[in-house]
């Protein structure tokens, strides 16, 4: 079982409570979401392994045997600009150690552009039954979220 960690400290708030249907409905994955502090944070890695997919506003991470973790902070914070609050502390193609800070990002900022700052946590290509039952309600940056199986 691949422990999955919380990537922000927050509120664990469930899949159904991001405002996009394609990560509401599960279509991008099994997961849960966290409604993040809207303080100063840093993201961190969910999993030990390689960023695959690196952005200022989203990153997967792929454990050595393929599972693929995808962190997404905000909704539609890819138009926000990399100076509004997003600082990248790691490269694309790194070895990465679950809890390892990725980006240091302000989710007041996103609130503060009209965006919610909801971030998805999805396990990539996976069945909705391959994950534990996520934690609700307070999570703090690196806790067990949910296992993968």
């Amino acid at each position: 079982m691949l422990a999955v960690l919380a990537p922000v400290t927050g509120v664990a708030v469930g899949l159904s409570r991001v405002p996009d249907p394609m990560f509401a409905q599960g279509l991008v994955g099994p997961g849960t979401a966290i409604d993040p502090r809207k303080e100063v944070q840093e993201a961190v890695a969910p999993i030990t392994g390689r960023i695959v997919s690196f952005h200022p506003h989203a990153f997967v991470v792929q454990s050595a045997d393929g599972k693929g973790v995808l962190v997404h902070l905000g909704m539609n914070t890819v138009r926000l600009p990399l100076i509004r609050g997003f600082e990248l502390l790691a490269d694309q193609g790194d070895e990465v150690t679950a809890g390892q800070p990725l980006i240091r990002w302000n989710p007041a900022e996103v609130v503060a552009s009209g965006i919610s700052p909801i971030v998805p946590i999805v396990a990539l290509d996976a069945d909705g039954d391959v994950i534990s039952r996520p934690v609700s309600g307070e999570v703090k940056r690196g806790e067990l979220l949910f296992r993968w199986a």
